[in-house]
């Protein structure tokens, strides 16, 4: 009978030739090549895939295929389960419960993921400072008054990417570094198994041996009274020890609810440094890279698009662009503005997704002011020239709340102080000028009436 800790790649191996020969290679690259098996017990194959997008797309069309290829494989009927990839370290921990303690191992393998490092973590002024204090600490851990660090922010913002690029940067500085990295609900159950196994010494060295220790998501410690005293005496141990502690939460410590005040002290005793939502270029950053990742060519005006409406997200950011290369592997179709609106329009759900651009206001204004469009956009000084301009950056900005930098760049590569007086020097003259006030007010009904 085959090992269960290699059952599961010997069926999934097999499974993926199967799926390799009777699919397109862009498909079975889109779909199958990210997944992988995990477990297989009592008749259970746990596939793991990147996200959620990817299993609800297996389930609806390939879950059959899936099925036969894997039944006539085993010989046995056998049931697939999924479970979504949020940290690597959750593959030691799916086994069905009896599974896990009849094969459970007594350390912990970090399982750093190799592809989460600072050469790839977009910068933007959004993260500066977390990137930064993650550098120095990776660098010098444990020695800096970066000890704990705290890294907080809302979901989907980079918090996990970060926490793996500290470990990957202190392993390839110290490979004989021992780095411990676990979810926080990780920490939680292997501390109630160790209870149930009488294993609470062995438990606790296998935390308290790491050099570095990395805990995701802390605020799902909150409730859980015995599972914080553990983590508290941990922390303890290491940090008087010297050794580098490093934590993401969903908020600012002090706001967490839930948990003990001598732990809330000691993860407000370091550095906290928050991350915000992608500010506008750097959403355009972040597609244009995960576009490459993908050897996905996508024209800028499309980029730019995806990143004017996917605001909140940088995990938004990238599923926009799976929807994209699954719909257009499927159809065999060129990914154009119609698909993106599309995918964009299903991601942000019943609200308005605007396909007014900047050419679309200034042809407008051309047609009004009787400017040429070229001349607009143009250096040209002259004062019918630098009004129609102005009233065109200006409603470029009240529509569209187009960022500074992207309008200068449209008008002649003009910086964002330029753009910001142009925007400033004509709600002057609105408010001076009341001809100009009622032909703006006219523009703006025009241009908004032809986008619903």
């Amino acid at each position: 009978m085959d090992n269960p800790y290699t059952a599961y790649e010997n069926i999934w191996g097999k499974t993926k030739a199967q799926l390799k020969e009777s699919l397109p290679d862009h498909a079975f690259n889109t779909w199958f090549e990210p997944v992988n098996a995990i477990a297989y017990a009592d008749s259970e194959l746990v596939l793991e895939v990147p996200n959620q997008f990817f299993f609800e797309w297996l389930k609806s069309h390939y879950q059959p295929l899936l099925e036969a290829i894997i039944k006539k494989e085993t010989q046995s009927d056998v049931t697939i389960k999924y479970t979504v990839s949020t940290s690597p370290e959750k593959k030691t921990n799916l086994w069905p419960e009896e599974q896990q303690e009849k094969h459970a191992k007594p350390s912990i393998k970090s399982q750093l993921n190799k592809k989460y490092t600072f050469a790839n973590y977009i910068e933007g002024k959004n993260n500066q400072f977390a990137k930064a204090a993650g550098m120095t600490l990776g660098e010098n851990p444990g020695n800096s008054q970066f000890n704990p660090l705290v890294v907080y922010g809302g979901v989907g913002l980079g918090k996990t990417h970060l926490l793996h690029a500290i470990g990957n940067k202190i392993k390839a500085e110290n490979p004989e570094a021992n780095i411990v990295l676990a979810a926080s609900e990780t920490f939680t159950r292997d501390f109630i198994s160790s209870i149930r196994k009488n294993k609470t010494v062995e438990f606790a060295k296998t935390y308290r041996r790491a050099d570095v220790l990395l805990i995701d998501d802390i605020q799902f410690f909150q409730g859980k009274e015995q599972t914080q005293e553990q983590f508290f005496h941990t922390f303890n141990e290491l940090y008087q020890s010297g050794k580098q502690i490093v934590l993401t939460a969903d908020r600012y410590p002090g706001e967490l609810e839930g948990l003990m005040d001598r732990l809330l002290s000691r993860f407000e005793s370091g550095l906290s440094v928050d991350i915000q939502p992608p500010p506008f270029e750097t959403r355009v950053a972040i597609l244009l890279e995960k576009s490459e990742e993908n050897s996905l060519e996508l024209p800028y005006n499309l980029v730019e698009f995806i990143a004017t409406h996917i605001k909140t997200s940088v995990r938004d950011l990238e599923s926009i662009i799976i929807r994209l290369l699954a719909y257009s592997s499927l159809s065999n179709k060129e990914i154009d503005q119609h698909l993106v609106k599309k995918v964009v329009q299903e991601r942000l759900g019943k609200k308005l997704v605007s396909e007014l651009t900047i050419e679309d206001i200034v042809k407008r204004v051309s047609e009004v002011t009787k400017i040429g469009e070229k001349e607009i956009v143009g250096a040209s000084r002259k004062k019918e020239i630098a009004e129609a301009r102005h009233m065109s950056v200006y409603l470029v900005r009240e529509i569209l709340k187009t960022p500074l930098i992207t309008i200068g760049l449209h008008f002649g590569g003009r910086d964002h102080s330029t753009v910001l007086h142009a925007c400033r020097a004509m709600d002057k003259k609105i408010k001076a000028d009341d001809r100009t006030g009622k032909t703006i007010n006219m523009l703006k009904q025009q241009l908004l009436v032809s986008t619903t």
